[in-house]
């Protein structure tokens, strides 16, 4: 099994909150599942994004100016949308500022907006085909800190979610995790925090024995997955809210919110008295402190 992760909100800017999203695909299904995202980019918009160097993310396709450039018109019909839209990307790679030059059509930008918005929806529609289960931590920007080298929460809560997914899966069951690439020192404290998570704590120790503790850092333009992944983090950051989340959403987000909510993994477990307690993929944290830290 292959996990891909990524973050939304940790520039601690606009974003309500801070998001650490992962993406579950069983190896099996993984190449399937990029081929038919490679496909749907051709359908709608005439070519392979990576072919006119654009990265699908969420605060890219999904910015409020998509869903207004979608709504300024009647639906186009796919053809017309599809000749529309790959004129307006071509215009854009020769534009300093795709959505500002004057060279573009009324009819280009709601075509665009149009074939991104059915993009998203797309994308969702194939992860549920292929099975496809999100993980979560959705964290306060007021959240206490962990100190030292200690490993936060969020990632404890993803990992423990992850590894009774791999439970319920088969006995011989494992797990990969494989990170979007940040800057070499956070990688390598990531690296160090895990290790120490999965050698020096009981609960790492258990998992250990189903997540590979050694992850794997790839770059997000080149890999469709962790792109997934950051689509994830953004519509559950703008879409969603759980108990004791407070912020606003944005009400145009809240269907793709709900469409990544409904992907999550569920599962169940059972205490030492028998009593069977629900599993959720997804979870609010509004302290990433380990409870040594907190004590």
């Amino acid at each position: 099994m292959l996990l891909f992760v990524d973050e939304s909100g940790t520039d601690r800017k606009k974003a309500p909150y801070e998001i650490l999203a992962g993406v579950a695909i069983h190896e099996s299904r993984f190449w399937n599942l990029v081929q038919a995202i490679r496909a749907a980019e051709t359908e709608l918009f005439g070519t392979p994004l990576h072919q006119l160097g654009i990265e699908f993310k969420g605060k890219t396709l999904l910015k409020r100016k998509i869903f207004r450039f979608a709504s300024q018109g009647s639906e186009i019909p796919l053809l017309r949308r599809r000749e529309l839209t790959r004129r307006f990307l071509e215009k854009g790679t020769k534009a300093d500022d795709m959505l500002q030059s004057e060279n573009f059509r009324r009819e280009e930008f709601t075509a665009y907006g149009q074939s991104v918005l059915e993009f998203v929806h797309r994308i969702f529609d194939l992860c549920a085909t292929h099975q496809v289960k999100i993980f979560a931590s959705m964290v306060s920007k007021d959240a206490h800190q962990p100190s030292g080298d200690l490993l936060r929460k969020d990632y404890a809560y993803l990992f423990e979610r992850y590894f009774h997914y791999l439970e319920d899966i088969a006995p011989d069951e494992y797990g990969l995790i494989i990170f979007d690439e940040i800057e070499k020192s956070r990688c390598r404290r990531l690296i160090n925090q895990m290790e120490k998570y999965f050698v020096e704590t009981s609960k790492g120790r258990i998992r250990s024995a189903r997540i590979i503790p050694e992850p794997f850092f790839v770059h997000s333009d080149l890999t469709k997955a962790v792109q997934i992944a950051d689509i994830v983090a953004y519509c559950l950051n703008w879409g969603v809210r759980l108990k004791r989340m407070t912020q606003p959403t944005r009400v145009e987000m809240e269907p793709f919110g709900q469409m990544a909510f409904n992907l999550k993994y569920v599962g169940k477990r059972f205490d030492d008295n028998g009593k069977e307690w629900p599993v959720y993929g997804v979870t609010y944290i509004d302290d990433l402190r380990p409870v040594t830290d907190r004590l």
